[in-house]
């Protein structure tokens, strides 16, 4: 069944506006690899980045932010004790955390990592690629590196048990995006194959997460509402893109269309499907 209005829709978009009217401050202890990349997506939909994650500073940070980023992408031990100690005061302020494990499919140390995270700290959105989220949930999975090598069968019964387990929202992300919780589910069937082919993608809809959570406490629909920004300007870069433009040209147009998003394109553009 897909759904053109269901109150979904209305509630994603206000979602957006209030990014754009709120400004969140949003903390990201993220990927090394993709930190201007994550700074830049939160700029252009109208977020505020920080990037915080010296020890010493994050519970200060975490004190003046709205919402906070983790990204396992490139977990050294300083920046594992920095998520710890900002996630715990997040938690402490009634501040959602977003936890996007990069690679426990394929590294035991993320892997323990993610383990310790979820032990210390109450997270609020889990967001992965489909391997990711297997290994999360305790099954097998199959990766290539950080990337996934995992089909979307069964996906939503894995990100329903994962989120059951762990009483949070999950989102996959992949040819259908996922945002489970204990009892909903919801499908979202925009984005672009162009999306998988760019680093950066996947930690920026982290980042977007976070920022939608920034503005709301419905996290089911924050984290729809992240990976809809994702989804819906990959479609217009790929439709801007001309003969002989490749992946850098779609990078930078991935931005331009970020930036010029409006609460109507997401409330025209979404394709959603209810489980």
């Amino acid at each position: 069944m897909v759904i053109k209005d269901a109150g979904y829709l209305l509630k994603i978009a206000a979602i957006f506006q209030d990014i754009k009217e709120k400004r969140p401050l949003i903390h990201n202890i993220t990927n090394n690899v993709t930190i201007n990349d994550c700074a830049n997506a939160l700029l252009a939909i109208g977020a505020s980045p920080v990037m915080a994650d010296e020890l010493s500073e994050v519970e200060e940070m975490i004190s003046q932010s709205q919402a906070l980023v983790l990204n396992l992408g490139t977990p050294y031990p300083d920046i594992i004790a920095a998520m710890v100690r900002a996630g715990e005061k997040a938690n402490a302020l009634g501040i959602p955390v977003v936890l996007d494990p990069v690679g426990i499919g394929a590294l035991l140390i993320r892997l323990g990592t993610f383990h310790r995270l979820l032990e210390r700290v109450k997270i609020s959105v889990i967001k992965g690629n489909m391997s990711e989220i297997k290994t999360a949930a305790g099954y097998a999975a199959n990766s290539k590196g950080v990337d996934s090598c995992e089909d979307m069968t069964d996906g939503w019964k894995i990100a329903q048990e994962l989120a059951f387990k762990h009483d949070c929202i999950v989102a996959v992300t992949g040819a259908k995006d996922i945002v489970a919780d204990k009892d909903r589910v919801l499908l979202i069937k925009n984005g672009h194959q162009m999306l998988s082919e760019v680093t950066g993608t996947g930690c920026m809809v982290g980042a977007l997460i976070g920022a939608s959570c920034g503005v709301t406490k419905n996290t089911f629909l924050a984290a729809a509402a992240g990976i809809l920004l994702m989804d819906i300007a990959g479609e217009k870069a790929y439709r801007l893109l001309q003969e002989n433009d490749g992946i850098g040209t779609f990078k930078m147009r991935l931005f331009d269309c970020l930036y010029n998003l409006t609460a109507d394109n997401l409330q025209k553009g979404a394709v959603l499907d209810v489980e």
